[in-house]
Formats: structure tokens, C-alpha cells, sequence
């Protein structure tokens, strides 16, 4: 059964309560899916991503956002993520200490419940186990993703992101969306920073990835990551909420106009972004 993603007139406001940034925002989105939500910066996209995942600094005032017909409101962001979905931020932060193979092992070990099972017990040796994705297998599909995804295998031992150049910290959340496996994927301005030889390896990625089984919301402001990732759907983000929906000839007016066109239906651009 393929599983949907529904977002139904969502309002959110900022913590304080005081500033709507969404302002009723309806979307779907299935499995095989490409969306690609494209406007000018302050329009709210990225605060549609945050609220998706559960970032706290939001609240959902108004509206649902369905999971299989499930509300996933009250779920914390890590068991929205067990539930199937996956965030690629627009600016990756670094974890200083944590290597990027023990932070993968860790977050694969949680995705698929090995950490609900007790720790396996040496009862000869007194030794108790770890309940994480045995090394010897996480190790084989690790190192094989990394070179499907051209991630060079020194990453391995690197802590996560750190010193890492935009175009590899890219490079890095899609190999942790091919190893985490999400039903879908929110990307927030993937294309944010790159230069066109990343963004062609970043695409290519995206690409691979892209399936039956994965539904993909692609956010951007630019026409140009789309050159490489076909969506099947553009919609145009225009203060807090989505104006306008057709196929990828939208993007191509949008390269052509800028959104000045959009200003000249909808008015002028509040910043709604917090």
C-alpha cells in the first residue's frame, strides 16, 4: 500500500504565539512522488520542514499533519522519523566527537528497532552486548552506500560534518537517507551553498534514491537543482502558504519572471519566516 503524507490547513506560530508564519498550508504527498515547493526567501518554507519533523520552536495552532491517515502532531521528532520520515537541513551542524559511522550505526540501530531489543549476554564471559545493528552488517551496507554515493570512506572516522565543505555535508545526508531508509524526504534547500559540480553529485544522489518507495518534498528557491531532479509537482510558497500548483513548467516561469509575478497576484512579500 503506498503511504501518504498529508498536510491539512496547517497554521503555525512561532513560540512565543505571536507571529502566524503558516497561514494554511494544504499539501499531499505520496510515495514515488517528486514535489518541488519553490519561493522567495521569508515566505516560510523552511518553517513548513521544521513543523513537519516537530522542531519545538514552532506550534501547530491550526490543521493536522496525517502519516497514513495518522496524526503525528503529538510525536516527538524521533519517532516521526521511526514513523518514516527524514529532514536534510538546509544548513547540517556539526557534532563535534561523534564520528559519522557511530552516529549512522546509532540512528540505523533506532530506525529499525534494533534498540527495542534487550542487549545480547556472553553468559560464559559475563560480557553484555550492544542491542545496536550488529558492526559486521552495519559495516558491509555502510561502506557499500558510502561508495554507491561517492562518499569517500576516510568520512567514516571524521566527526559528523565537522570541517566538512557544503557540498560534502550535502553528500552526507543523502548517504544517511539511503542507510535510514524514510518513507519520505524533506529536503530544505539541498541546492543552499553548492557549486554546479556538487549540485550535479548531490542530484545524482537524490536521483538514485528517488522510487516507489520514497515520496520527496524538494524546497528551493531556485529553478536550477531542478535542471537535474524532475519533479512531478511545482508549488509556489508565497507568504505562508501555497498560492499556485502545476507541473515543472511553473519552475520554468519562475527562472524566466523571478516571483515578481507572483507579488503582482498575491501582493507584497510579508516576511513570515521566523
Amino acid at each position: 500500500m503506498t503511504s501518504e503524507l498529508v498536510i491539512r490547513d496547517l497554521h503555525v506560530t512561532v513560540a512565543d504565539g505571536e507571529k502566524e508564519v503558516l497561514k494554511g498550508v494544504n499539501l499531499t504527498i505520496r510515495q514515488g512522488e517528486i514535489h518541488a515547493l519553490m519561493g522567495p526567501n521569508g515566505s516560510g518554507k523552511s518553517t513548513l520542514s521544521n513543523a513537519i519533523m516537530g522542531h519545538p520552536h514552532y506550534a501547530v495552532t491550526q490543521g493536522d499533519i496525517l502519516l497514513d491517515g495518522e496524526s503525528i502532531l503529538d510525536m516527538e521528532p524521533n519517532v516521526r522519523a521511526r514513523k518514516g520520515l527524514f529532514l536534510a537541513f538546509q544548513y547540517p551542524v556539526a557534532v563535534p566527537g561523534v564520528s559519522m559511522a557511530n552516529f549512522l550505526r546509532t540512528a540505523v540501530s533506532n530506525i529499525r528497532g534494533f534498540t527495542d531489543q534487550p542487549a545480547p549476554s556472553d553468559k560464559k564471559q559475563g560480557l553484555i552486548g550492544s542491542n545496536l545493528m550488529p558492526m559486521k552488517d552495519f559495516r558491509k551496507e555502510f561502506l557499500g552506500k558510502m561508495d554507491e554515493f561517492n562518499v569517500d570512506r576516510s568520512f567514516a572516522k571524521r566527526y559528523l560534518n565537522e570541517g566538512f565543505s557544503g557540498g560534502e555535508k550535502k553528500r552526507v545526508e543523502i548517504l544517511q537517507m539511503a542507510m535510514l531508509q524514510p518513507k519520505f524526504a524533506i529536503m530544505d534547500e539541498t541546492d543552499s551553498g553548492l557549486d554546479i559540480d556538487a549540485l550535479r553529485v548531490v542530484s545524482d544522489g537524490v536521483n538514485k534514491l528517488a522510487g516507489p518507495d520514497l515520496g520527496i518534498l524538494l524546497i528551493t528557491h531556485y529553478q536550477r537543482i531542478l535542471n537535474y531532479v524532475k519533479p512531478d509537482f511545482v508549488h509556489v510558497f508565497f507568504n505562508g502558504r501555497i498560492v499556485m500548483s502545476g507541473g515543472p513548467e511553473i519552475a520554468y516561469e519562475l527562472e524566466e519572471k523571478g516571483y515578481s509575478w507572483v507579488t503582482d497576484q498575491f501582493g507584497e512579500l510579508e516576511l513570515v519566516a521566523a
